[in-house]
C-alpha cells in the first residue's frame, strides 16, 4: 500500500497483545485502509483486551465494547444512526473472534446480514475461544487439541463462509496476514459496497497454536498453500472469485509446525487432507459456475 495508508497507525505501540499475535497484525492491517473516519466496535475477547484499560487506549478510532454475541448488531445501530444524522463519511467496523462469530453471535451476524446493513464485519479467526483459555469452538480444525479436547477436536471446522454467502450478502471474502496486500485490497474493495461485508480473517495465535511467536506469517501462508485455507471472494451469494492458486504443498507442512496437532497419526493426517481435497474441488466448482 502508499506510505500514506501505512503511517496511519491505529493500533499504537504499547497494546497489550502477546509477542506474534497474529489478530493485532490482521487488525492494525485492517485498520491502516479503514482510515480515522471509522468507528469500530469490539467484544470482549482478545480484541477487547488488547487495546488497554480505560482511560488509556491503543486503539486510534472511535471504539465502542459492546456484548460478546452482538457485535454485527451493535455495528448495524451506529450505522443506522449514522445514517440518520447525515453522515455518510464514517464507516462501521465490526471485530468479533470466531467465538463470538460462528458461535454466540451466528444468530445476531444472521439478523444483520439479512437486513444487509451497512457495516464492514471482520472475523478474527484464531480458531479457539483464546482469551478465556484455549476452549474449543465450532471454528477449531479436526483433532486439534485444545484445554476442552485435550486429545484433539472430534468435528470438522464449521464453514463460516457458505453460511454467509447463503445469506446473499454483498460481499464475503477470505483473508490472513500472510498476504497482506490481498488483505488489504480486499478490505479497499469492500469500503466501496453499501450493505453487510464479511472477512474471514485468519490469525494465528502463538499462545493456544503452541507455536513459536516469530512464525505466524509463515503458518498463514502454509494455511493458504496447503489449501486448508483457500483466498477467495463471494459476490451476492453466487460469484465466487479464487484469488490465489495454491502451491498444493501437503497439509503435514502446515499441521506439525503446530503443536496443537503433535499428538496426530498418519492416519489422522490423510483424513485432513482428505477433507481439504474435497473441499477445495468444491470451491473450484463453484467458481466455475460463473462460466
Amino acid at each position: 500500500m502508499a506510505s500514506s495508508v501505512q503511517e496511519l497507525n491505529l493500533l499504537r505501540p504499547g497494546h497489550a497483545a502477546c509477542a506474534g499475535c497474529g489478530l493485532a497484525i490482521g487488525m492494525k492491517l485492517v485498520l491502516e485502509v479503514m482510515g480515522p473516519r471509522t468507528v469500530a466496535v469490539i467484544v470482549p475477547s482478545c480484541e477487547g483486551a488488547i487495546g488497554g484499560v480505560y482511560p488509556n487506549t491503543s486503539y486510534g478510532v472511535p471504539t465502542f465494547h459492546s456484548a460478546f454475541e452482538i457485535a454485527a448488531p451493535t455495528a448495524a445501530g451506529i450505522a443506522n444512526g449514522l445514517k440518520i444524522q447525515g453522515r455518510d463519511d464514517i464507516q462501521v467496523l465490526a471485530f468479533a473472534g470466531d467465538g463470538g462469530t460462528f458461535d454466540i453471535g451466528l444468530q445476531s451476524l444472521s439478523g444483520v446480514a439479512k437486513n444487509n446493513d451497512d457495516i464492514l464485519y471482520v472475523c478474527l479467526d484464531n480458531e479457539a475461544y483464546m482469551n478465556t483459555g484455549i476452549q474449543v469452538s465450532s471454528a477449531t480444525p479436526s483433532y486439534a487439541w485444545t484445554n476442552t479436547t485435550p486429545e484433539g477436536n472430534p468435528r470438522r471446522k464449521k464453514n463460516i463462509m457458505e453460511i454467509m454467502a447463503a445469506h446473499y450478502n454483498p460481499y464475503s471474502a477470505t483473508a490472513t496476514i500472510g498476504y497482506p496486500r490481498d488483505l488489504q485490497q480486499k478490505i479497499t474493495k469492500a469500503k466501496g459496497i453499501r450493505g453487510t461485508k464479511f472477512i474471514h480473517l485468519l490469525v494465528p495465535c502463538p499462545t493456544g497454536w503452541r507455536t513459536p511467536s516469530d512464525i505466524s506469517p509463515e503458518l498463514s501462508i502454509l494455511a493458504v498453500e496447503t489449501n486448508v485455507f483457500p483466498l477467495y471472494e463471494v459476490e451476492e451469494g453466487r460469484k465466487y472469485t479464487i484469488n490465489h492458486e495454491p502451491r498444493r504443498l501437503p497439509v503435514q507442512a502446515y499441521l506439525l509446525k503446530q503443536g496443537r496437532f503433535k499428538h496426530l497419526g498418519e492416519e489422522q493426517i490423510r483424513q485432513v487432507q482428505r477433507d481439504v481435497d474435497e473441499e477445495w474441488e468444491k470451491l473450484k466448482h463453484r467458481a466455475s459456475l460463473q462460466g
